[in-house]
């Protein structure tokens, strides 16, 4: 299965500040048998992520994104998310949000978002490590199942 890490952050895309949580997002996706196909760093600008999101789309199953999901005035991955998506997947946001919120109240204020473009699953995940690490042991265990009902595959049920 073929994944994609998108971080969104303007310090990380200027520089100033190092992509700790798209690098442990990879680690993980690799450590659980998904090969990292895309992966990169944007500013928070809607346009670019949305345009990014699209180009991805082509050549992941999954796109995984980190960073940008807060109630800052320039967090907008939810909303560049949103303008690509055919369809959305509330239940793995909420899940996603849920879990994260057993080990941190703050991940209640996560704007992220979770749907499906074209054949390829989006998952918003917060900026923090933690996040990405309570994001992805919410989801490692629906991803599989996830991607093959998308790609309308056989799955077991």
């Amino acid at each position: 299965m073929r994944a994609g890490v998108l971080t969104v952050s303007d310090r990380c895309a200027q520089g100033m500040q190092e992509d700790r949580s798209g690098a442990r997002a990879r680690e993980l996706l690799q450590a659980n048998g998904w090969e990292i196909v895309r992966w990169g760093v944007l500013p928070d600008d809607e346009d670019q992520i949305a345009q990014t999101l699209k180009e991805w789309c082509a050549t992941c199953d999954l796109i995984l994104t980190t960073g940008g999901t807060g109630l800052a005035p320039r967090d907008v991955t939810p909303e560049a998310t949103l303008r690509v998506l055919d369809r959305q997947a509330p239940g793995l946001a909420e899940y996603v949000r849920w879990y994260g919120y057993t080990h941190n109240p703050r991940a209640s204020l996560s704007r992220g978002v979770a749907g499906v473009c074209n054949r390829t699953l989006i998952v918003n995940l917060p900026g923090s490590i933690r996040g990405v690490e309570d994001g992805f042991a919410a989801l490692i265990p629906l991803l599989d199942h996830a991607v093959a009902l998308i790609q309308d595959r056989p799955t077991d049920h």
